[in-house]
């Protein structure tokens, strides 16, 4: 999935409700050629978001296609609804994608290879369909051998969905490479999976298999890092997701995590008649959590602060999310994760055969 030229698919939802379109332009190796929005055609990508590469913004496949004089290898569904369901109104679009020689990848829980249509079309025209979220057919429960892989491992963890984990692992993962710590990122999500290239999709795998599903990815690069971010789902406190969150609390087993919130937020998303519990009983809940499987405490804080658009009360809002919870914290996209990072070694993370203050950097 690396390197492709590729447009992506968020109609009616760019950028706000895009999460998947906005990971892989702020982070993916591939190079955007168009964002499909019918809603916002003729705006560009910069109208609306400052800080990721520029690129048109159309109506449909085929003006994609145009604008990109033809030079494009993917379309990827950037969106990820909740229920992860195929809205027919994109099926022109996936299917124009197709006839022009393209591959089609997509994160939803809908997958493409079993719609008799598209399957078969893509089998006409020799493209595949890539359905991120299929997990492998070998996965099993865990053993615990994540507490026995060489590198420290730390996670990320939410008081709700879609307040930043994947944005914060990643940014993490960048920092420590800053400073000479041999980190890796380690995708659970249909999201960071099209980032990395490789990952299990934590929340499609059966609900026996998904510590195990978190361990063997820990084994299978726990030994070549010093430090291991795994990317963090859900809340503890979500009424529909928490089992993928617990699931990849015990699989990592790790040995620090790092409390993600987003500004402002009261309620769940989607689900708005639960609020959320206070910060403080966060760390509580977590950590006690944690424990018969492996102690770990909070050693970093990570708020999202987007919605707030003044700077001075964003720092504001990160100065009193960490004096809650108790953590050095950071708004990782608009401070950087040097103070989250901090937090980590402070704790005695991740430094191994590198230290914070020198030695060979990541991957």
């Amino acid at each position: 999935m690396s390197d492709d030229q590729i447009v992506i698919l968020a109609h009616e939802k760019f950028p706000d409700r895009a999460k998947t379109a906005l990971g892989v332009m702020r982070y993916g190796d591939q190079d955007v050629r168009a964002v499909l929005d019918r809603d916002r055609a003729g705006d560009r990508v910069s109208d609306h978001v400052p800080d990721i590469p520029d690129a048109p913004i159309v109506e449909s496949f085929e003006d994609a296609y145009a604008a990109a004089d033809g030079d494009v290898d993917a379309l990827y569904i950037g969106i990820a609804p909740i229920g992860g369901g195929f809205d027919e109104s994109w099926r022109s679009d996936v299917e124009a994608a197709i006839e022009a020689g393209c591959d089609v990848v997509s994160g939803l829980h809908y997958f493409l290879n079993e719609d008799e249509e598209l399957a078969a079309l893509a089998a006409e025209h020799g493209v595949d369909l890539v359905d991120v979220r299929e997990p492998d057919d070998d996965l099993t429960v865990a053993t615990g051998a994540s507490g026995d892989v060489d590198a420290d491992v730390v996670c990320t963890v939410g008081t709700d969905c879609s307040v930043g984990k994947m944005t914060a692992s990643l940014e993490i993962v960048a920092a420590a490479r800053e400073r000479g710590i041999d980190a890796a990122f380690v995708p659970t999500g249909q999201t960071g999976i099209m980032i990395a290239g490789w990952g299990n999709p934590i929340d499609r795998v059966v609900a026996d298999f998904a510590a195990g599903a978190v361990e063997e990815m820990l084994v299978a690069v726990g030994d070549d890092h010093d430090l291991l971010v795994v990317e963090g789902q859900g809340s503890i406190v979500h009424p529909a997701y928490s089992a993928v969150t617990c699931g990849i609390l015990h699989g990592s087993m790790a040995d620090g995590l790092v409390l993600c919130h987003a500004a402002d937020r009261e309620v769940i998303h989607g689900y708005e008649s639960f609020s959320l519990p206070p910060l403080s009983d966060y760390v509580d809940l977590y950590e006690g959590l944690a424990a018969p499987v492996r102690e770990a405490s909070v050693v970093a804080g990570a708020l999202n602060t987007k919605d707030v658009d003044d700077d001075a009360a964003a720092a504001d809002a990160v100065a009193e999310f960490g004096d809650e919870a108790g953590v050095p914290a950071a708004d990782p996209v608009r401070d950087g994760a040097d103070r989250i990072v901090d937090g980590i070694v402070d704790a005695g993370l991740g430094e191994g055969a590198a230290t914070a203050e020198g030695g060979a950097a990541g991957e």
